[in-house]
């Protein structure tokens, strides 16, 4: 099996997101990359489901955690009966799958599909499944990887021959393929990131990708998008999405609304990259994750204000389709206004 994280960036290959092995998942702790580099240990999938809480692992990271955290699951009841095993994996895959209430179906579906395997595998006679999770865990990611290698093609389409790019947050594999393609593509492109706080996901993350794949990066601040976009002639804002509605709005990283507000006014267009998400057909559906506000008074563990004073910290925001140009997903793209013309063949996302 060819693996679909060739050619990207180190922070993008599957050992390096989280791995699990010999009873243990290591995550690396997307809090600290790049200025340090470590790996959380995990040994019970309820540690896992911690570390994705706790944002050890972010963007699409949780993704693979929730799969890897399943292999652990398995390990943790090797040798039991097939029904509690079984029994065992369906609730450790409720503790990984609600571990963050935004992305909860998302992750219900990795982790139905590793228990779906493992009941093959169990009903086969094996006694310990955590390596056959292990490799669904691996071919999922290859299965998503592929599908945004689609995407990058089409996103990096989007670009002209010599502009700039902005970010927002960290849009994981999307971030490297579309960095790939444009590369293929003979695309010359320069990235400006805004930092993203308090967890400064595209100051440390995106930014680190884009370096790595050899482009031209800028960071900025996250008031910085109006004024950049005037002054640096931005081509294009592009974001993946935590969820993409079906009726079109799409929520993600809390400030994303902004910058999608300042490029209509500065008539730049705002593409999404992902698929709609059938559990989520209208934005009704979306619980919007308040995270602790004492993050938004410090910066990397620096205390920034006033101890008396108090934060607020919504993890992610909602743009209406109105602000959106089109949402590129694996089969073209689509008017957020006509997301049902997306052919659902399987329930999959793509960041």
């Amino acid at each position: 099996m060819e693996r679909q994280d060739k050619g990207l960036a180190w922070m993008l290959q599957y050992e390096n997101i989280a791995w699990y092995e010999d009873g243990v998942v290591r995550i690396l702790d997307r809090r600290i990359y790049p200025i340090e580099v470590i790996k959380v240990e995990c040994r019970t999938h309820q540690e896992v489901a911690d570390a994705i809480r706790d944002m050890v692992t972010q963007s699409a990271g949780p993704y693979t955690a929730a799969a890897m955290g399943m292999a652990l699951a398995a390990y943790e009841c090797r040798g039991r009966g097939e029904a509690d095993q079984i029994e065992y994996l369906e609730a450790a895959a409720h503790t990984i799958s609600h571990a963050r209430p935004t992305t909860t179906w998302r992750m219900q579906k990795i982790t139905e599909a590793c228990i779906a395997e493992a009941k093959k595998a169990l009903a086969g006679g094996a006694s310990d499944v955590s390596e056959v999770i292990k490799e669904c865990a691996v071919n999922q990611n290859n299965e998503r990887y592929a599908g945004i290698g689609r995407v990058g093609k089409y996103m990096a389409g989007l670009f002209p021959e010599h502009g700039a790019v902005m970010t927002y947050c960290f849009a994981e594999t999307i971030v490297g393929m579309m960095l790939k393609e444009a590369r293929l593509q003979g695309k010359d492109i320069r990235l400006f990131c805004p930092e993203t706080r308090p967890y400064f996901q595209g100051a440390r993350l995106t930014a680190s990708v884009g370096h790595d794949m050899g482009f031209d990066v800028t960071i900025i601040t996250d008031g910085m998008p109006a004024f950049v976009m005037k002054k640096e002639g931005i081509d294009v804002f592009t974001t993946a999405a935590d969820v993409i509605c079906c009726d079109g709005h799409v929520v993600n990283k809390v400030g994303t609304y902004n910058t999608a507000i300042a490029a209509k006014y500065h008539g730049i267009p705002y593409y999404v990259s992902g698929t709609p998400d059938q559990g989520h057909p209208t934005v009704d559906t979306v619980k919007i994750e308040m995270r602790d506000p004492d993050f938004v008074l410090q910066a990397m563990g620096t205390p920034t204000a006033n101890r008396e004073v108090k934060g607020y910290y919504p993890a992610f925001d909602i743009t209406p389709p109105e602000l959106v140009s089109g949402v590129v997903t694996d089969q073209g793209v689509l008017s957020p206004y006509k997301l049902s013309d997306y052919k659902a063949v399987k329930d999959q996302f793509l960041v």
